[in-house]
């Protein structure tokens, strides 16, 4: 996504949201769930139950933006982490998430043994 901004931290709330909330709304997911502070300069992303929408949330100095996509045929590959509650991303990632890619991959697998 080519934006004209260039955030310091790129930031994906891993749950879904109710996408009826605007910029207060998601101001209080960041301070309550995610605890941090929405005045980085950092970029936050959101999506709905269905994973076929995006909210992004900057700061940018003076005010707000906020970024809205709606797909229309397809789905984002919204990582599935029940253990947090945010992912960091890279600007490569956002990419990826954007253009319908999976953005943490294949996860590690940890075996005790062979079973052979």
């Amino acid at each position: 996504m080519k934006m004209f901004v260039e955030p310091e931290d790129i930031y994906l709330h891993t749950a879904p949201v109710d996408f009826r909330k605007s910029v207060n709304g998601l101001l209080g997911i960041i301070e309550s769930e995610l605890e941090m502070n929405a005045f980085t300069g950092a970029l936050f992303l959101f999506t709905n139950r269905k994973q076929d929408k995006l909210k992004c949330l900057f700061w940018d100095k003076t005010g707000f933006a906020l970024y809205y996509k709606r797909l229309e045929k397809h789905k984002f590959k919204w990582p599935k982490l029940h253990d947090m509650d945010k992912l960091r991303l890279t600007e490569s990632q956002l990419n990826w998430l954007l253009g319908g890619y999976d953005v943490i991959g294949h996860q590690p697998l940890h075996y005790q043994g062979s079973g052979l």
